[in-house]
């Protein structure tokens, strides 16, 4: 299987650090094929929301930055990972901002999609989406429930589905073996 992660984690964020190390080493033992980008360490600029993307340069975005090749990676992928500790209840911005810079994915048209008015689709094929997240202290079931419904959102407006979501707080093992199975 194809696998792409966007890691969100901010510098500092530790146990998630060690946790997706874990994570990513275990998927490389498991034979399958992995692209692991570290956001922070890439150069991700702001969507400016001028459709360049659909209009100048359909299926890239006119702005130039690292989000070319994670858009590559995830489009070409079989599943593309989301991945990163909760801060204020949500996903982290720079995550954000990525999942922002992925709508040259789609086209400008629009078309019913569950019974909803979606764009339409770039590719024939786009990948099962996951999302692990590290919860903050005070997190609770309603703010768990919130970010699943905002990336179950997300997966419609991507054309796929979220394939699994989980906390950090179950083992790498377990999650690897879940992936590997999907």
């Amino acid at each position: 299987m194809k696998i792409t992660i966007m890691d969100g984690a901010r510098e500092g964020d530790d146990s998630f650090d060690r946790y997706m190390e874990g994570l990513v080493l275990t998927l490389k033992e498991s034979q399958n094929g992995l692209d692991y980008f570290k956001l922070r360490d890439l150069e991700i600029k702001q969507c400016i929301g001028c459709w360049g993307c659909w209009v100048k340069t359909p299926g890239e975005c006119v702005v130039p930055d690292s989000t070319k090749d994670t858009r590559r990676s995830a489009v070409n992928s079989d599943l593309l990972i989301f991945a990163s500790p909760l801060v204020l209840g949500f996903t982290t911005a720079i995550l954000k901002k990525a999942i922002d810079k992925m709508i040259p994915i789609v086209h400008p048209y629009l078309s019913i999609r569950e019974g909803e008015i979606h764009h339409k689709k770039r590719y024939s094929k786009y990948p099962l989406l996951g999302v692990i997240v590290e919860e903050e202290k005070d997190t609770n079931d309603t703010d768990i429930e919130i970010v699943k419904e905002i990336y179950r959102r997300l997966s419609i407006n991507m054309a796929s589905r979220v394939a699994f979501f989980c906390s950090t707080s179950r083992p790498v093992e377990e999650v690897a073996h879940e992936i590997s199975n999907l």
